[in-house]
């Protein structure tokens, strides 16, 4: 999986998905298949659902149920990774400090030598230059950098700012924030910062159908092979599998049980990706004693 598809598609990165839609975005299926579960009690009363959601979408995808439109209407709280999607000034605010570092080697040098014709004209697409990432770590300009791909989707249509819209006037609450979703890649190692600057460098190489690849799973509601996802290509690195599924799977935990047993039947709203597998929150909540029900 290509660290671009995993931005935009199983992650609930602000700085992505912003460049404007392929001419052929992916096709979706007849039928909307979202990935969602009903979670049980031991005694079999409802205790909320999971969404896996995407953060970007094409123009016109209709990903709606009526399955999905009862878990919402029921849920009494909506809990999500971040709350303020749309905050650009609060997002900058969280980015800036953590991303910005003077003194940083020049960016070329971040990348193989083979690599460093397409960075420049990659940078060429953006309203930066080379001279600009001097001051930026090399996580902040693979995000950055990443804005300038054309994906075929739009984060104006991802499926967390939709269901935030749904529970106007009802709490959201949030799993994460993007301060500490920016310093899950502040703490990665320099190695594997690079190897995200360098994953975005292929990404801008890759076709249309390559990038949309993890649109098309999600669409057709495909656990499987979002799964296979996760342990491919950037992913497979056990540091970043770790740093940004795994560990943020585990730290969400402790809060998920809570709104569970609060018994205000939450309806929790994170990345695909992080619901599939076995370190997704589906056998994590599982391990607790409920029991998690696919609803198609």
């Amino acid at each position: 999986m290509t660290m671009r598809a995993a931005i935009l598609a199983l992650l609930a990165l602000l700085v992505a998905a912003c460049g404007q839609p392929d001419k052929q975005p992916p096709v979706a299926p007849d039928e909307p298949n979202p990935l969602l579960w009903e979670i049980a009690r031991a005694d079999g009363t409802s205790a909320g659902w999971l969404i896996g959601t995407i953060h970007a979408l094409p123009d016109g995808v209709e990903w709606r149920t009526p399955a999905l439109d009862n878990a919402v209407a029921q849920a009494g709280v909506l809990a999500v990774e971040i709350a303020e999607l749309d905050d650009g000034r609060a997002v900058a605010s969280a980015f800036k400090p953590l991303a910005y570092s003077p003194g940083q080697p020049p960016l070329l040098s971040r990348v193989p030598p083979d690599q460093r014709e397409s960075l420049t004209a990659l940078v060429a697409d953006t309203p930066y230059g080379l001279d600009d990432f001097r001051g930026i770590e090399s996580w902040g300009a693979a995000l950055i950098l990443a804005q300038s791909i054309d994906s075929g989707a739009d984060a104006a249509n991802g499926i967390d700012r939709a269901l935030i819209r749904d529970f106007n006037g009802r709490r959201v609450v949030e799993l994460e924030g993007a301060a500490r979703q920016f310093a899950v890649f502040d703490g990665l190692s320099e190695r594997a910062q690079r190897a995200m600057l360098g994953a975005i460098v292929e990404e801008a190489e890759a076709d249309s159908d390559q990038r949309q690849r993890p649109i098309r799973l999600y669409l057709q509601g495909d656990e499987a092979g979002l799964a296979a996802l996760t342990r491919e290509g950037l992913l497979a690195d056990d540091e970043i599998r770790e740093a940004l599924l795994e560990r943020r799977n585990a730290a969400w935990m402790p809060r998920i049980i809570r709104l569970l047993e609060s018994d205000s039947h939450p309806l929790i709203a994170v990345g695909a990706a992080h619901m599939v597998g076995k370190g997704g929150l589906v056998a994590l909540i599982e391990a607790k004693g409920y029991t998690v029900r696919r609803v198609r």
